[in-house]
C-alpha cells in the first residue's frame, strides 16, 4: 500500500506538476518540460525523490538557444538591463554568457563540487560597464568557484541566525519606547557577534555599531563576498549571468512588461517550478565530510592539527560547529526580496525535510538537542586586508556596497577537495592561503607563522582530511 501511495505520488510530479512537451528523444534541448510549482508544493513529500532529480537534471544540463540560452540582448546584471548596442556572443569569458552548464563548473570532485583556476567567472554589478571583454579589475572581480555541498544546512543556519539578529533588535526598540530611554543591544546569534545597536525611544536605531552583516541583519550565505540570502536568489543569478538563461520571477513580464525580455526568441525559458528544482537539488546536497581512510601518520598529525587549529586563534572565524534547531528547508526563503519568489507570492511553499536525507545520520547533536553543523565558519564578513598583508586586496568593485576588501568567511569543510584557494583561486596551497590573511585575520596569521615548522604541517594535515566525499 505504502509504495503505491509513493508511485502514485511521482505520477502526480511527472504527468501533473511537470507539464510534458512532445518532443524526439534525440533532442537537443533540455525544457521539453517545465516544472509546475504550484503542482509540486500541493503534492507534498511525495514530489520531493522527482523535483530532486529533475533539479540534478538540470544542473549537468547543456542549456540550447532552443531552450533560451545566451541572452543576446540583455546584459548579466543583477536586475533586468537592456544592452546598449550589438548583440552577446554565444559565449564570453569576460561579461558571459561563460557557461551552458552549472556543472560545467561546479563538479570537482563530484557534480556540486568546486574546480580549478580555469573555471573562474568575472562577476561585475552589471551596469555601466555590463558588457566588456577584458579581465581588467576595473570592469569585473574574478572568482573561484564555490563549491555547493551542504547548502540546505547553510541557509538553514543563516534564515535562524538572521531571525536571531532582528529579534534582538526588535526587542531593544520595544523595551526603548515602553521605558522611555536608548537601549543599548549587542547583537549576537549562535555565539557569533554582530556588534551591537542603539535603540533610541523614538523608534530610530543607531546602526553604525552592526559588524560583519548588512544593516537590515539579514545573513546572506552564498558568494564570496556574502551578497545572496538564498539558494534562489544565487541560482537566478546564476542562470542569467552564466548561462543566459532568465528565470520569470525577475525577468519575465511582471517585472519588464515582456515574456522575452533578453530577445531569445524563447517566452519564460525558466519557470519558479524549474527553479525550485535547482534549489531542490542544492538544499540536499550532502555536506562536506572528514577523512576517514587516513594512514596513521596522517592521523596523528590531523588530531593535533585540530587541537593547534584552534590554539593558534583560527577557530575563532572559522568556528567548528554551529547548532541548528530545525533541518526544514522551506522554498520560497523568508527574507528573499522582489525579484525573487517569496512565500507572499505563493499558496503553499515547497519544503524539504533534510532530517529525512541520509547525511542526517552522520550529523551530531548537541545537549539541546540542536543539529552542530561543522561547517568552519561564523557566516560573517571580515575584513582580510591590512597595510602589511595585502595579497586579497586585489578587487576594485564593491559588490551589494560590501567593502572591497571585505569577504565572508570561507566554509572550511571540504576545503581540502577544493584547491586552488582564496576568492580568485590564485594561491595553490592551504599554506599560502594562511600567509595571505591579513586584516582582522592577521592575528591568526601571525601565530600560524610563529609556529614552528611541524606545527604548521599539523595544521595543513588536519585541513587537508576534511573532504567533499566522492564516490
Amino acid at each position: 500500500m505504502k509504495k503505491a501511495a509513493m508511485a502514485a505520488g511521482v505520477a502526480i510530479v511527472v504527468s501533473g506538476a511537470i507539464g510534458q512537451v512532445h518532443s524526439a528523444s534525440w533532442d537537443e534541448k533540455v525544457f521539453t518540460s517545465h516544472v509546475d510549482f504550484d503542482a509540486v508544493a500541493k503534492a507534498g513529500p511525495e514530489a520531493l525523490p522527482a523535483l530532486i532529480e529533475r533539479g540534478r537534471q538540470l544542473f549537468k544540463a547543456k542549456f540550447t538557444l532552443e531552450d533560451g540560452a545566451g541572452r543576446p540582448k540583455a546584459t548579466q546584471a543583477i536586475v533586468p538591463t537592456k544592452r546598449k548596442t550589438g548583440t552577446n556572443p554565444p559565449f564570453s569569458r569576460t561579461s558571459g554568457p561563460d557557461s551552458n552548464s552549472c556543472a560545467g563548473c561546479h563538479n570537482d570532485p563530484i557534480t556540486g563540487g568546486s574546480a580549478d583556476f580555469v573555471a573562474n567567472v568575472f562577476v561585475s554589478e552589471g551596469f555601466e560597464s555590463a558588457a566588456f571583454d577584458n579581465t581588467d579589475p576595473t570592469f569585473s572581480s574574478e572568482r573561484h568557484t564555490i563549491a555547493l555541498m551542504g547548502a540546505g544546512l547553510i541557509e538553514l543556519l543563516a534564515r535562524e541566525m538572521t531571525a536571531d539578529l532582528q529579534r534582538a533588535r526588535d526587542e531593544a526598540v520595544k523595551q526603548a519606547r515602553v521605558g522611555g530611554k536608548d537601549i543599548h543591544a549587542d547583537l549576537v546569534a549562535k555565539g557569533v557577534r554582530f556588534g551591537s545597536i542603539l535603540a533610541h525611544p523614538d523608534g530610530i536605531v543607531d546602526l553604525d555599531q552592526i559588524e560583519g552583516v548588512d544593516a537590515d541583519l539579514v545573513l546572506r550565505p552564498f558568494s564570496r563576498k556574502g551578497v545572496f540570502a538564498s539558494i534562489r536568489q544565487f541560482t537566478i543569478n546564476a542562470m542569467n549571468i552564466h548561462h543566459g538563461m532568465e528565470a520569470t520571477e525577475r525577468f519575465g513580464v511582471r517585472w519588464t512588461g515582456t515574456h522575452d525580455f533578453s530577445e531569445s526568441g524563447v517566452p519564460d525559458a525558466v519557470t519558479p517550478g524549474d527553479i525550485s528544482a535547482l534549489v531542490a537539488f542544492q538544499a540536499s546536497l550532502p555536506p562536506p565530510t572528514v577523512k576517514q581512510d587516513l594512514p596513521d601518520d596522517w592521523r596523528i598529525a590531523a588530531d593535533e592539527g585540530a587541537k593547534q587549529f584552534t590554539a593558534l586563534g583560527c577557530a575563532s572565524c572559522h568556528i567548528a560547529t554551529l547548532p541548528l534547531k530545525s533541518l526544514t528547508f522551506t522554498d520560497p526563503a523568508p527574507y528573499d526580496m522582489a525579484g525573487t519568489l517569496r512565500a507572499s507570492e505563493t499558496e503553499r511553499s515547497i519544503q524539504i525535510d533534510l532530517s529525512k536525507m541520509p547525511f542526517a545520520s552522520q550529523l551530531q547533536k548537541n545537549e539541546k538537542g540542536e543539529w552542530l553543523i561543522p561547517l568552519f565558519s561564523d557566516l560573517k564578513r571580515h575584513l582580510m586586508v591590512d597595510a602589511q598583508v595585502n595579497a586579497l586586496g586585489n578587487e576594485l568593485q564593491a559588490q551589494r556596497f560590501v567593502e572591497r576588501d571585505v569577504f565572508l568567511t570561507p566554509r572550511l569543510w571540504g576545503v581540502g577537495s577544493t584547491a586552488p584557494y582564496g576568492h580568485r583561486g590564485d594561491f595553490r596551497s592551504l599554506d599560502e592561503i594562511i600567509r595571505a590573511h591579513g586584516g582582522e585575520a592577521r592575528f591568526a596569521r601571525d601565530a600560524y607563522l610563529g609556529a614552528d615548522k611541524e606545527m604548521r604541517d599539523d595544521v595543513i594535515a588536519f585541513l587537508r582530511s576534511l573532504e567533499i566525499k566522492a564516490p
